[in-house]
């Protein structure tokens, strides 16, 4: 099965390679006493979701963050794992056609065989449709947690995979087939009322797909860092949205003074003035300096920094509510300490 098709360098091969910089994990989930008021979501589906040989996007990644959180500073979270709920599917719908989600569960069906590729990059295998649907239930259980003040829960990480970021309405590509974040961003919507949802994304890869599903909508905030001109092509500061779409790319080789300017000038303002009811992060970790393929170099000091000031934003218009979802990141020691630090900052936010 053929599916959708991009052009220029496809993400998979701006990203080979990377296999060659890991991390030997073993699993680690801990199963610690859940007293802090940040909750992480996770789940064994999420490794059983196969890409093949070669692919950076692959199972170590799970097993990498697993490691990392499973440290003694990590023994407050409050850990879950991501449901298969009823309303994934028309959650799905919020974002993606009808025609999109037959295409990815028909794909996934047909895997009795082998691997399906939709594209170069993005794969679907046995295991991918029950991953894909956690991962959506992981967003929307985050959502309904932060957003319930009689659970305790202030904000919440979800150690997710496939990513969905590039996912658009009618698209798959750059290893993503839903757009998980974008999709709980509308749940916030539709089943809590929030008025003014916002997703910042610091992904070394623009969110295309889910600038295109927040780009006509006031309500809906977005706001990016990336390397530019990189993939997918898109994410110049002067696509705007109707006002609500804040881009601020970064060029090859920039360190944590373009990147926390970009933060600093232009993002943060405009998330404190869009006085959003729900933060949600897309937390990309392939720009750190340790991917010799993502081409910034930032470090797990610039993701601890960013979570910090997104989270000052969120205590002054929504109570610290944050909803945090993995994306990128293929480099598995560098995945391992940015995941770990970005959480330390959500847990530090919460206390």
């Amino acid at each position: 099965m053929s599916g959708p098709t991009h052009a220029g360098p496809t993400r998979r091969g701006l990203v080979a390679g990377s296999a060659a910089f890991g991390l030997t994990a073993g699993s680690g989930r801990a199963a610690e006493p859940a007293t802090g008021r940040t909750l992480l979501i996770t789940h064994p589906a999420f490794a059983g979701h196969e890409t093949g040989l070669g692919n950076p996007e692959r199972p170590a990644r799970m097993r990498a963050v697993d490691q990392a959180l499973s440290a003694q500073d990590f023994a407050a979270l409050r850990r879950e794992e991501a449901p298969m709920r009823d309303d994934a599917q028309t959650a799905i719908l919020r974002v993606h056609s009808p025609v999109h989600l037959d295409r990815i569960r028909a794909a996934a069906a047909g895997t009795r065989a082998g691997p399906v590729h939709l594209d170069p990059d993005t794969v679907v295998s046995a295991g991918t449709w029950e991953a894909v649907i956690r991962a959506v239930g992981a967003g929307l259980r985050a959502v309904d947690a932060v957003m319930d003040r009689g659970s305790g829960i202030a904000n919440a990480f979800c150690q997710i995979r496939p990513p969905g970021h590039h996912a658009g309405r009618d698209t798959a590509m750059g290893f993503c087939l839903f757009n998980a974040v974008a999709i709980a961003a509308r749940h916030a919507r539709v089943r809590h009322g929030a008025e003014r949802v916002a997703v910042v994304d610091f992904d070394v890869h623009h969110g295309n797909g889910t600038q295109e599903a927040f780009r006509s909508d006031r309500s809906l905030f977005y706001g990016s860092t990336h390397r530019m001109p990189w993939f997918p092509g898109t994410g110049a500061a002067s696509e705007t949205g109707v006002g609500n779409v804040w881009n601020a790319p970064l060029s090859e080789g920039d360190d944590c003074g373009p990147f926390r300017a970009a933060w600093t000038d232009r993002i943060l303002p405009a998330l404190d003035a869009f006085r959003p009811d729900l933060v949600l992060v897309s937390a990309g970790f392939d720009a750190h300096e340790g991917d010799p393929l993502g081409g910034l170099r930032l470090v797990e000091d610039d993701f601890a920094w960013v979570t910090t000031r997104v989270a000052e934003v969120a205590h002054r218009h929504c109570g610290g509510r944050i909803v945090s979802m993995l994306e990128g990141g293929y480099v598995l020691d560098a995945l391992a300490r940015s995941s770990a630090a970005h959480v330390r900052a959500l847990a530090a936010s919460a206390s």
